[in-house]
C-alpha cells in the first residue's frame, strides 16, 4: 500500500480555486497568498487542476506555474487533475489519453504528489469502455510513475459513470491511491460507489458538495471537494466531527455546510465556481479583481446577493 493512503486517510483535501480576472489572467499574486492562507488550516493536502481551478482550460505553462506556486506554499500532499475538458476533449479516446498522460508528465515535473484522473466522457460511446478506463489509469501510472487517484464524476460537468465493477477494478491496482466520487446528486450511485471500495484498504474519497455529511455515513474517510476552497475550516469540522464520533457536532456543522451548498451548488452547476470565488472574496481569501471564472456560465447578481446572505448568515450564528 501506498504511504499516502495512511498519510490522506481521514483528511480534507480542498479543491482549490484559480484567482483570475474576467478576461482568464491569472493572478499570481493573489493565488500566492490564497495558497499560503488556505494552507494554514489543518488540511491534509490540496487538489490543484481540479474542476474548481479549472485545470483543464488553463494553458500549459499556466498549469505548471499554478503547481509550482502551490508548491512554495507548502509541503503538504499535491494532488493534480489530469483529463481534457468534456468540451474540447480531443476527437479520439487515443488522442484524449495521450493528452490526459501529457498532463501527468506535466504534473510529475512540477512536483506533485499524485494525480487524479478525469474520466474521459468517450468510454461512454464504446462497448469496452470500462477496459480501456483501467487501461488509461494503468498508463498514466506508468508513464508518469505517480500514485493515482480515481474520478467518478458524473452528470453536467461530463464524465463516464463508473460502476461497482470498475471501482473494485481500478482499486486494484497497485499505484491506485483510492476513488474519488462526484454524482452530484446521485444517491444511489454514491453510495454503491463508496460501498464498491470496502474492505480494498484503499481511501474512499468523497466529492459530494451537496451529500457531503451522508457520503461519510455511507463509508467515505476522506474527501477532496470543491466546497472547501471557500469554506475550509466547516468542511473540515464535518469531517473532524464525523471520525471523532462526535454525532451531535456532526450534524450541527453538516447543517451549516449543507445551507452554503444549497447556497453555491445548484442548476446551472458550472457556476458553482463562480459562486465558490465570491465566497472566496467575501472571506478575504482573494480580492475582487481576481475573483473571476470566466469558463462558466453568466449568472444574474442575484445569485451573488443569495451566497453572500448565506455567509453573513452563518458567520452571525
Amino acid at each position: 500500500m501506498h504511504p499516502l493512503v495512511e498519510r490522506l486517510r481521514g483528511t480534507l483535501l480542498p479543491a482549490v480555486v484559480t484567482p483570475m480576472d474576467s478576461d482568464g489572467v491569472i493572478a499570481y499574486d493573489a493565488l500566492s497568498a490564497y495558497a499560503v492562507t488556505l494552507t494554514r488550516h489543518a488540511i491534509g493536502g490540496v487538489a490543484v487542476w481540479a474542476h474548481t481551478g479549472r485545470g483543464l482550460y488553463l494553458s500549459p505553462g499556466d498549469r505548471v506555474k499554478v503547481l509550482e506556486t502551490w508548491r512554495a506554499a507548502t509541503d503538504v500532499p499535491i494532488v493534480a487533475g489530469v483529463g481534457v475538458p468534456k468540451s474540447v476533449e480531443a476527437p479520439t479516446l487515443q488522442e484524449a489519453a495521450d493528452a490526459t498522460v501529457e498532463m501527468a508528465l506535466a504534473a510529475a515535473a512540477g512536483g506533485a504528489d499524485a494525480v487524479m484522473v478525469y474520466p474521459l466522457a468517450g468510454f461512454n460511446d464504446v462497448a469496452d469502455g470500462h477496459a480501456q478506463a483501467v487501461a488509461l489509469h494503468e498508463r498514466v501510472a506508468a508513464e508518469s510513475g505517480l500514485p493515482l487517484v480515481g474520478f467518478y464524476l458524473h452528470g453536467e460537468a461530463g464524465g463516464y459513470p463508473y460502476s461497482p465493477a470498475l471501482i473494485k477494478d481500478l482499486l486494484s491496482l497497485d499505484a491506485m491511491l483510492g476513488v474519488k466520487t462526484a454524482t452530484l446528486d446521485r444517491a444511489i450511485g454514491c453510495q454503491d460507489a463508496i460501498w464498491a471500495g470496502r474492505g480494498t484498504g484503499k481511501l474512499l474519497i468523497t466529492g459530494e458538495d451537496r451529500m457531503y455529511g451522508p457520503s461519510f455515513m455511507w463509508g467515505a474517510d476522506t474527501a477532496l471537494v470543491g466546497i472547501a476552497s471557500a469554506q475550509v475550516e466547516l468542511s473540515a469540522a464535518v469531517l473532524r466531527a464525523w471520525t471523532a464520533g462526535e454525532h451531535s457536532e456532526f450534524l450541527t456543522a453538516s447543517d451549516r455546510l449543507d445551507r452554503f451548498a444549497a447556497a453555491t451548488f445548484y442548476a446551472p452547476i458550472e457556476g458553482y465556481v463562480q459562486r465558490m470565488l465570491w465566497a472566496a472574496e467575501w472571506e478575504g481569501l482573494v480580492p475582487a479583481a481576481a475573483a473571476h471564472d470566466p469558463y462558466g456560465p453568466s449568472l444574474p447578481p442575484g445569485e451573488r446577493a443569495l451566497v453572500i446572505r448565506c455567509l453573513e448568515q452563518l458567520h452571525g450564528q
